[in-house]
């Protein structure tokens, strides 16, 4: 990796509000892109910043980054529908649904 012994990940340091932010801009440069894998790529990076944010978030007990991450899923779920991949939207639902 070019970047990993000069610039370290700065991930970590991000309060769950700017994680939550973070995969939104994943998540709309997902919904912007034509091409497939790149929007494929951008879902995943979606879905593991939410997790980490999720898991961040059930520690602090916030209401407002958790619907966010619930509102993030739902919007994963259609992106990944309307891109044929139905089972994958059903998971992001499902865990929209446990959020909420």
């Amino acid at each position: 990796m070019l970047f990993g012994p000069i610039i370290s990940s700065q991930r970590d340091i991000l309060s769950p509000m700017q994680t939550l932010e973070l995969a939104n801009i994943y998540l709309d440069n997902a919904r912007k892109t034509v091409d497939p894998h790149i929007a494929l790529a951008l879902c995943h990076d979606t879905e593991v910043t939410l997790s980490q944010v999720a898991r961040g978030s059930k520690r602090l007990k916030l209401p407002v980054v958790r619907e966010g991450i619930a509102t993030a899923y739902v919007q994963l779920g259609w992106l990944l529908k309307n891109r044929r991949l139905h089972d994958e939207a059903d998971a992001f639902y499902k865990k929209a649904e446990k959020l909420g």
